[in-house]
């Protein structure tokens, strides 16, 4: 159901397969030894089958704000926000509570056919993105929706239809209500996905940006000349290349290019107020993950060694005595580096920075040891005294004194 069959249908390969049922998460429960129910805000099964995990969902039912009958419930926000949706149903009432019309597309096993309750194999074929009922009420419903339909539209490369992309300038203060772990996690579907790019111009244009990153889009407002939004943009393009290729991304490299502008602003204010470099680059980059996690989280394992590629950004200022050697060697190094060349490409000193680390990374280790370390100086020897000989000085001795005239 859902994502696997738009992705089939579009000649795309599936990242996973949901399976939907009649059956209860209770009743999937005791069918398979190797599962677990998950969620309150929808209760899920997790079956795991080898090394793989598979998402077993009830079809949901319309129902109302009480109750449905058999005790399941629907409970709702002041604002309209589902807080819980454990209202079972048939697989047509399912289909209508799906997001996105693209979305609700099943693939029925026993007769090998697909089903489309709401429109979606149309949709999909007319390249459009629309959700299912009146788009302000499901963005209020969940304003995640508003970020997913930009990330399927980057994706996918469709068209958002014109009523679900109307609210979408307007609804960003809905996503000030979402757990900020669950923001998080959209992040990295958003900048992950392939499409990162493409997703960061979507979400600007859409006025979306600034509702995850507060403190870069005011950077990106302010700053002339494009420099904060030419290296974020090459840093999502290298993302992107990455995973074209197959390559691991570090989201850590990711957040410290989005973040980036916020710090070196906050770093040069500090030293104009009197912080040595050091000092405020430790200062700004608690201020900047202070300041982020207001809005999403940002987990430590991602927080911390963004910070030391921000950190190997002075480091890497150090090109002689013994550190370029120690510096070869650390953990975040080659993440540093990388990140310094990102800066190279508009920023003149650190593009010759990059250039002396390019030269130095070629060298063999008696080349580097040259590069670095000075040349040892011949040692000057003190003049040696000449000694004169007992028999000379006895001659000297017994000359006599020159006479006075």
């Amino acid at each position: 159901m859902g994502g696997g069959v738009r992705d089939l249908l579009l000649g795309r390969e599936p990242k996973d397969f949901d399976i939907a049922t009649d059956a209860r998460p209770e009743q999937i429960y005791k069918l398979f030894r190797n599962c677990r129910l998950i969620g309150r805000r929808f209760r899920l099964a997790h079956v795991q089958f080898g090394a793989e995990i598979i998402e077993v969902a009830t079809f949901r039912g319309h129902g109302d704000d009480n109750e449905d009958g058999d005790g399941s419930t629907v409970e709702r926000a002041a604002d309209g926000r589902i807080l819980s949706d454990n209202v079972y149903g048939g697989i047509e009432d399912d289909a209508w509570r799906r997001d996105f019309t693209i979305n609700a597309l099943y693939y029925d096993i026993a007769n090998f056919a697909v089903l489309d309750y709401v429109g979606g194999l149309a949709d999909l074929k007319a390249g459009l993105i629309r959700l299912i009922g009146d788009p302000v009420e499901r963005y209020h419903e969940d304003p995640v929706r508003l970020l997913r339909a930009v990330r399927f539209a980057a994706k996918l490369g469709l068209r958002i239809d014109p009523a679900t992309e109307a609210p979408l300038h307007r609804l960003g203060h809905l996503l000030e209500k979402i757990p900020s772990a669950r923001l998080f996690d959209e992040i990295l579907k958003l900048f992950l996905g392939g499409s990162a790019l493409q997703t960061f111009e979507l979400l600007r244009h859409y006025r979306l940006f600034g509702c995850l990153f507060p403190a870069t889009e005011r950077c990106l407002n302010r700053q002339q000349q494009h420099y904060p939004k030419t290296l974020l943009m090459r840093a999502l393009a290298g993302t992107d290349a990455r995973l074209a290729e197959g390559k691991p991304v570090a989201p850590a490299f990711l957040f410290a290019a989005l973040l980036w502008e916020p710090l070196v602003e906050q770093m040069r204010q500090l030293q104009m107020d009197g912080q040595n470099e050091y000092e405020a680059l430790q200062i700004a980059a608690d201020a900047v993950v202070e300041t982020q996690i207001r809005c999403t989280a940002l987990p430590r394992r991602y927080s911390l060694p963004m910070q030391e590629i921000w950190e190997m950004q002075q480091r890497l200022t150090v090109i002689i005595g013994k550190r370029p050697l120690r510096l070869l060697t650390h953990p975040r190094f080659r993440a540093g580096y990388d990140f310094l060349l990102l800066r190279a490409e508009t920023d003149e000193p650190a593009a010759q920075l990059a250039e002396w680390w390019t030269r130095f990374m070629a060298m063999d280790e008696k080349g580097r040891l040259q590069a670095v370390l000075p040349t040892p100086k011949a040692k000057k020897g003190k003049p040696r005294r000449r000694r004169k000989s007992r028999a000379a000085g006895q001659s000297d001795a017994a000359s006599p004194p020159p006479s006075e005239t």
